[in-house]
């Protein structure tokens, strides 16, 4: 049995902190300022990523992968995206009505 509680949040489920915190580690910056600064976005940008009121898109791993050296797969392992496959939405991709 593990020595965490019940309630302790599971250590492989998805938690982008995690992942913002270890490109903090492997970039040796000092916070998420320099971290937004690293990647080239609004420092809002990593705020609404550890908030969760933003997905880490596909943009922003090809970017950490750039800046890292970690291939995107090595980002989703950290980060706790266990997918193996990832689903675009058809609400993104409505088609124009024809005239």
């Amino acid at each position: 049995m593990s020595d965490l509680p019940e309630h302790a949040p599971n250590p492989l489920g998805y938690d982008p902190n995690r992942l913002l915190d270890a490109l903090i580690t492997q970039l040796n910056l000092k916070n998420d300022a320099a971290l937004a600064r690293a990647l080239e976005v609004a420092p809002p940008i990593i705020s609404k990523i550890r908030h969760r009121t933003m997905p880490v898109g596909a943009s922003m791993l090809i970017r950490m992968n750039e800046i890292s050296g970690l291939d995107i797969g090595q980002l989703r392992y950290i980060m706790g995206d266990r997918r193996g496959k990832f689903r675009i939405s058809d609400k993104q991709f409505k088609p124009k009505d024809k005239d």
